[in-house]
């Protein structure tokens, strides 16, 4: 029989599994049946439309005046080098939103991405290739590198493109994947509950768990709109990211703190049941506890302090906020079953 709830159930688990420095995966759960297909989809097409990477966006080549011609000693003509240029994934060093590098190469060479380094760019696809020129070729190009979202084709950015330059279609985006699957899981014996599983993939411009804290981020803009307008307190998604493994552990159950008979039996009998809330109290308060000896004391400090949040531990008021809410929820589901 379906229980009648009140409010939604508030998923508290999230999870990142580490594949390589350029791909994760993400595990949030548990969501309510349909609630995590109304989370993923948002920030999948976030994931791709606001996270910010670097791109060309104008290339000079001396002796070059359109990207049909040719250049003596080299063996790609102008067009494909164009071609591979954008295969190639630059960072700026600095804080600069845009910065024009120039470059020369002599005699015979393969060009690769990684021969384009210098102060002012990173190259983050160092081993692609560019060109290559014989030993009587002498290549000088320049290269106008921007920072940016998503894509604009260079008919869109010919008012900004400098007298003999050439403009370059460029694809700011650094995320190369941004997959999810919904999952059903079990939740107090209701199979309906879901996962959502993340699959992000970066260039390397930028590391795919600040490419999801960002759209997180961007999330949060386009929707404050509506808490300002509705006198709605928004709590930034980014800060709950950030705070999103610390509310992992102060959810464990006192269960999975491997305590003592005595000293488990002593918490349940006075209906404390997970990690915050223990965490929360002074060390006179969990002193007062009743039949709470010194050596259970030293237990379950000891087991605090292991996990990160000792007896008196502090935090700012929203996250409490979210904490005290999220434990009355996690009881009244455990009562309700």
């Amino acid at each position: 029989m379906k229980k009648i709830s009140t409010s939604l159930y508030m998923p508290h688990e999230i999870e990142i599994e580490q594949i390589n420095d350029n791909k994760v995966k993400i595990f949030a759960y548990p969501f309510q049946s349909g609630f995590a297909v109304t989370v993923a989809h948002p920030l999948r097409r976030l994931l791709y439309g606001s996270s910010a990477g670097y791109a060309v966006t104008a290339l000079k080549i001396d002796g070059v005046s359109h990207e049909f011609d040719s250049i003596k000693g080299m063996l790609e003509d102008v067009s494909l080098f164009i071609l591979n240029l954008k295969k190639i994934r630059f960072k700026i060093k600095n804080e600069s939103k845009r910065v024009e590098v120039n470059y020369t190469f002599n005699g015979h060479k393969e060009i690769k991405g990684e021969d384009l380094e210098n102060d002012d760019v990173e190259v983050v696809t160092s081993d692609f290739h560019l060109a290559t020129i014989n030993e009587d070729a002498e290549l000088n190009f320049s290269l106008i590198i921007e920072k940016g979202i998503g894509y604009i084709p260079s008919e869109d950015l010919r008012d900004n493109v400098p007298e003999d330059y050439i403009g370059v279609d460029a694809f700011f985006t650094p995320v190369k994947k941004a997959l999810y699957e919904i999952e059903n899981m079990l939740v107090e014996d209701d199979p309906t509950y879901e996962k959502i599983v993340f699959e992000i993939e970066t260039d390397g411009q930028i590391s795919p768990v600040q490419a999801f804290k960002e759209s997180i981020e961007a999330l949060n803009d386009q929707i404050a709109i509506f808490g300002k307008a509705m006198d709605i307190d928004v709590s930034s998604p980014e800060d709950d990211f950030d705070n999103s493994v610390d509310m992992k552990k102060l959810l464990q159950s006192v269960n999975d703190m491997s305590l003592s008979a005595r000293s488990f039996n002593c918490l349940d009998r006075a209906n404390i049941r997970y990690v915050a809330e223990l965490s929360m109290m002074s060390e006179l308060e969990l002193k007062g506890l009743k039949n709470l000896g010194k050596k259970s004391f030293e237990e379950i400090t000891g087991k605090l302090e292991a996990i990160g949040f000792p007896v008196g531990s502090e935090f700012d008021e929203d996250f409490l906020k979210a904490l005290n809410k999220n434990i009355q929820e996690l009881k009244a589901q455990s009562e309700e079953g």
